[in-house]
Formats: structure tokens, sequence, C-alpha cells
């Protein structure tokens, strides 16, 4: 355990120890589009080759990943497109003793699978929502959704204290999600996505808000979509 323990420690602080690269990782992570490394040389202040060293440093431990710009000329005299760096999602926890959260989701995953087989969904979903409108009164929600343009915007922030990495899109209609609090049983049992569903609903009803939230799991790549 304590071998575990040790290598988590010293794979952070050999990656994320350093302060600039600290800062890059979390700059092109909050970013809403992938960023090149000269746009981080300019915000960071720092030699282009210096960012690209720690991009690509980033990258190597799976941090990042690199993409290529769509807008981009293509063709004959073009040149070599520019790397793209974008976040890949990868969560960074270090445990004191290691719990085991994953465990208990996919054990409580399959009690409701057992309990409902005929649609585990529904039953998941119907409980995620009575949660969500329980924490949104709680919250006072109502009170912070003051018009249409700030419903996707006091969401996001809610799930975001929930442990989803949760965004707004370019658009500011819908929520981006990248990685949620369900960890890898997300992967294998698509009722999450069901809970996720009906926590959003559910603080929607608390806001008195008639929109209907519908999820779509990894619409955008690696990022779900919820819709409203």
């Amino acid at each position: 355990m304590s071998t575990d323990v040790d290598r988590a420690i010293a794979d952070l602080s050999s990656t994320l120890g350093d302060a600039t690269r600290r800062g890059i990782y979390l700059a092109v992570r909050e970013a809403s589009r992938p960023l090149t490394a000269t746009e981080v040389a300019a915000r960071f202040e720092i030699h282009p080759n210096v960012a690209r060293h720690h991009l690509d440093r980033l990258v190597e431990e799976g941090y990042l990943r690199v993409t290529r710009g769509s807008g981009e000329r293509r063709g004959p005299g073009a040149g070599r497109p520019a790397k793209h760096y974008e976040a890949t999602g990868k969560r960074i926890s270090v445990e004191f003793p290691r719990r085991r959260y994953d465990l208990l989701v996919e054990l409580l995953v399959r009690t409701v699978e057992r309990l409902a087989p005929e649609d585990p969904g529904a039953v998941a979903e119907e409980v995620a929502r009575d949660y969500g409108r329980a924490l949104g009164e709680e919250l006072g929600i109502a009170a912070r959704m003051r018009d249409a343009d700030s419903v996707v915007e006091v969401l996001t922030e809610v799930l975001r204290d929930l442990g989803f990495d949760a965004e707004v899109s370019e658009d500011g209609r819908r929520l981006l999600t990248r990685t949620c609090p369900f960890g890898e049983a997300s992967d294998h049992h698509p009722i999450t996505c069901r809970i996720d569903q009906g926590i959003v609903s559910g603080l929607l009803e608390a806001a008195r808000r008639r929109s209907v939230a519908v999820v779509t799991p990894h619409a955008e790549g690696d990022r779900c979509v919820t819709e409203l």
C-alpha cells in the first residue's frame, strides 16, 4: 500500500510539482478549446520552446493530448499544422489509505439493476431527481437562476461542487462534462448517465424551470453533453 502511495506522490510531484507546468495544465484544462504552444507561451510570458517542453511532458504523462486545428489551411505549401493541446480528463488524487469509492458505485449500480431489472435506469433517475430537487431547494437555486441565461451557468457551478468536471458550452446553452464522480463505473453502466440526468432535472424542478435535461454520453469526444 505504501509503495502505491509513494509512487502516486512521486508521479504527481515530478509532473505537476513545477509551478509553471502546473499552471499550464490548469490553463489548458479550463480553456474552452485546445491551445497551441504559442498561445500558452504568450499567456505565461515564456519562450514557445519552453511552453512546448512543458506541454509535451504533460502529454507523455497522460494529462494532455495532441489534436490538430480543424480550421488550418491544408494542401501544398500549407506547412506543418500546429499542435493543439487539450486535457484528457485524467484524475489526480492521492488517498491515505486508498478508498474504493469506485467499487461502492459499481456495487450500488448492480444492486439497482438487480432490484429493478425491467428498467433500472428509470428507478435510478427518479432517485437522482429527488436528490437534485432537495439539493436545489437547500441551495436556494431558484433565486440564483435570475434569468434564462444564468440557468446553465448555475447548473455548472453546482455540478462542479458535486465532483463533475463540468463547463458551459460556447453557445451557453449546454452542459459539457468530461468526467463525473462515478469514475470507471460510468464506462460500464449507462445507468450512471440517467443519474446525471436525474440530478439536473431535479435541480431544474427546484428552480421552477420547465426545461427537461437529456444527457448524451460522449457526444463530443470524451465529453458528455446535457441538453436543456
